[in-house]
């Protein structure tokens, strides 16, 4: 973990992670890759990374609650953020206003909220929460904002890295992962 930081940077990234109670993502460029397709019958489509649905599923077991804030209402979105235990999804907001409505919901503070996004329109709730996260595909004044640069790409696998390091500096990987290493 932490690859491509110098260690006193890294250590700042596990210290915010450490406070983190909540994991917000955005969809379109974090939890996929950008890409919007069309069928033949004007239906959406999008394509999600197994290994960041699986996270999903790690951070739920470990008791960090996750939300997704979209700026369109869509059925597929819908369906995955079922698939991952989900606890909320906000769509057709302004992201803003999602995020104040989720801190009162959730009933935690900013600093212990992390929030991955990649575009303009995310930079108001990048700019207020404890740890703000960006694949490296996102837009430049959003990558200036943010305290980390996952590796890994949008929709490629950049949330399952994020919530590694969350799980990991708060001691609960090993917890929610030792039932897959059992031999019995």
């Amino acid at each position: 973990m932490g690859a491509g930081l110098p260690s006193h940077e890294y250590k700042m990234i596990e210290e915010r992670a450490k406070k983190i109670k909540l994991l917000i993502l955005d969809v379109d460029g974090v939890l996929t890759d950008s890409s919007i397709i069309y069928d033949n019958f004007g239906d959406e489509l999008k394509c999600f990374n197994v290994y960041d649905g699986f996270g999903m599923t790690l951070l739920n077991r470990s008791g960090i609650k996750s939300i997704i804030i979209t700026a369109k209402k869509t059925k597929v979105v819908m369906r995955r953020a079922k698939d991952m235990h989900v606890a909320k999804v906000y769509s057709d907001y302004r992201k803003l206003k999602a995020y104040e409505d989720a801190i009162k919901r959730f009933r935690v503070k900013d600093e212990e909220v992390c929030f991955m996004g990649d575009d303009l329109i995310d930079l108001a709730v990048l700019k207020r929460v404890g740890l703000s996260v960006a694949p490296p595909e996102a837009v430049t004044e959003v990558k200036n904002a943010c305290h980390y640069i996952t590796q890994k790409s949008g929709g490629k696998g950049a949330a399952r890295e994020l919530i590694e390091i969350i799980l990991r500096s708060q001691g609960l990987w090993d917890k929610v992962t030792s039932v897959y290493s059992q031999t019995t």
